[in-house]
């Protein structure tokens, strides 16, 4: 079992920035960034979940569906639910089960980065030769699945989020100072100010 990455004790009284968003978005390339610039741990939690497992995404879902890969999944966002200081990144799923909202929200800032369908697909197309990583969630083609699991997640993940940032005409680097802004503001607020 793979152990959870301890922050620096100075980070460990901040709270985890968690990215949440659909596949494509940026959360891996954001959340790797974002955690350099905040010298802080970065994991990636569908990475930790393939290790833990010790095979794919692919072969996870192709050995017992979607399914055991929730229930993986949600075995593993529970570890993480006392962790601090971290930036985590989430697979596109997570959102789907309440357990595991609240539990990311118990010590994090759940951040929701947004694109639209077209960079989507676009971003999934230069990925291609990583898709067997990334099975299929609807069996159909990729601009129908985009549009469809996009329409219906994009709810869970807006009462999820405590801030959204749109990646879609946004370079990693932008992406991150848009977000280190959203908390500062987000900081200021909470404290009256």
């Amino acid at each position: 079992m793979a152990s959870i990455t301890e922050p620096h004790p100075q980070q460990a009284r901040y709270p985890n920035l968690v990215l949440i968003g659909y596949r494509a978005t940026g959360k891996t390339s954001v959340g790797a960034r974002l955690a350099e610039m905040l010298h802080c741990p970065f994991v990636d939690l569908d990475q930790a979940l393939v290790r833990q497992a010790g095979r794919s995404v692919a072969d996870i879902v192709a050995q017992g569906g979607w399914a055991e890969f929730r229930r993986l999944e949600k075995e593993l966002v529970a570890r993480y639910r006392d962790a601090r200081g971290l930036v985590l990144a989430t697979g596109g799923g997570v959102v789907l089960d309440p357990d595991n909202v609240a539990a990311l929200r118990e010590n994090g800032i759940l951040i929701w980065l947004t694109a639209d369908p077209a960079a989507i697909q676009a971003r999934l197309a230069q990925d291609q030769p990583r898709d067997a990583n990334r099975p299929s969630l609807t069996g159909g083609d990729t601009i129908r699945e985009v549009l469809e699991v996009l329409e219906a997640r994009a709810p869970l993940y807006q009462a999820a989020a405590q801030i959204s940032v749109d990646t879609t005409h946004n370079s990693v680097a932008q992406v991150v100072e848009l977000v280190l802004a959203a908390l500062k503001s987000e900081e200021t607020k909470n404290l009256g100010g």
